[in-house]
């Protein structure tokens, strides 16, 4: 069995898919086995990964209709067989010494996660270059060159990961800022398999690391931080902003914000509801409500309405813990009387 199991899903990106396979062929760790989802991709990408199988027996390839993001990680980790888990977006691609490094500190450690972060240069480098009409696609991170010694990088271990994960933005000169984990993605870290192996995604939504995450940080797991960029994220160019496509993304945070506002309140304990209240769902809260000034028809505004009546219902809008959050209910609250009239 490998140490580490990478879970690729994969749609449509016969343009990158290359260069994140190769990033997992040219890491120095050896031991790990690539679970290629292929979601029923309507391009080439089958091609793609037939011809890295056979190149190399740990690339393994699961074939299946398409059923979403969740869904394709689901798939993957009905066949990962390693130790650890990672998750790896086949438009993205990793540092060659993300494995050996993850690996080292989950050992050293007894870590449950392995976090790490994404470079924070190439990415706004790429925002960059697009809005200038430049080549985005062959651009490559000056960071992709730099090497690490594992036993040399700095790291903080803890069992308490309510203190550091967050989605607050925090000042630049917070001394604590390098060692938070912020945002929910599930590709900054490393995963024991055993921890998250009976934590499925929501299948149908987006956003989903949100719910998944929270449902994992319940597990009360044991959490390296090294912040070392060892993830290269590329960011989506889109930006259309329709009225049908804004009440999905409503529609799936709001979903997110009530699985796991009842999964909290049935299993969190006092002090975790407090921190997943404050540093987690009023921020999810925001952003799902900032989607309604999108809406633009009667049909898609009472269909938002509904979504906050029942968040409102269950208590998810209760306890806003500071002032900015106390305004954001009484505006929900004002949106929800005005819906009804």
């Amino acid at each position: 069995m490998p140490a580490i199991s990478v879970i690729i899903p994969i749609y449509n990106v016969e343009k990158y898919l290359r260069r994140c396979l190769d990033s997992v062929l040219n890491q120095t760790f050896s031991d790990w086995q690539a679970i290629c989802v292929n979601d029923g991709s309507p391009d080439n990408s089958a091609a793609i990964l037939s011809e890295y199988a056979a190149k190399d027996s740990r690339f393994k390839i699961v074939n299946k209709e398409n059923g979403g993001l969740s869904d394709a990680r689901n798939a993957g980790m009905q066949h990962a067989t390693g130790d650890y888990i990672l998750y790896l977006d086949s438009d993205d691609f990793i540092h060659p010494q993300t494995m050996e490094i993850a690996y080292y500190l989950a050992q050293r450690d007894g870590a449950d996660i392995v976090s790490f972060t994404y470079d924070r240069i190439y990415r706004p480098q790429l925002m960059v270059r697009h809005i200038l009409k430049m080549d985005t696609d062959n651009v490559v991170p000056m960071r992709l060159h730099k090497r690490y010694k594992p036993a040399g990088v700095k790291t903080l271990l803890t069992d308490d990961i309510y203190a550091y994960a967050t989605e607050r933005a925090h000042n630049m000169f917070n001394p604590r800022r390098r060692w938070l984990v912020k945002h929910c993605q599930v590709w900054k870290n490393m995963y024991r398999r055993d921890l998250i192996a009976d934590t499925p995604f929501i299948k149908g939504i987006l956003f989903e690391d949100f719910p998944w995450w929270s449902a994992v940080m319940l597990k009360n797991p044991r959490v390296t931080i090294a912040p070392l960029p060892l993830y290269f994220y590329v960011p989506n160019f889109g930006g259309i902003v329709l009225s049908a496509k804004q009440l999905r993304i409503l529609h799936s945070l709001c979903d997110g914000i009530a699985d796991s506002y009842a999964r909290y309140k049935k299993n969190a304990t006092e002090y975790q509801m407090r921190q997943w209240n404050k540093n987690f769902k009023w921020y999810f809260i925001k952003w799902a409500f900032r989607k309604v000034k999108y809406l633009d028809n009667s049909v898609d505004l009472d269909a938002a309405k509904k979504r906050f009546v029942d968040l409102e219902k269950m208590g998810a809008l209760d306890n806003p813990p500071s002032r900015w959050a106390r305004k954001l209910r009484c505006d929900i609250c004002e949106f929800i009387k005005v819906c009804k009239k």
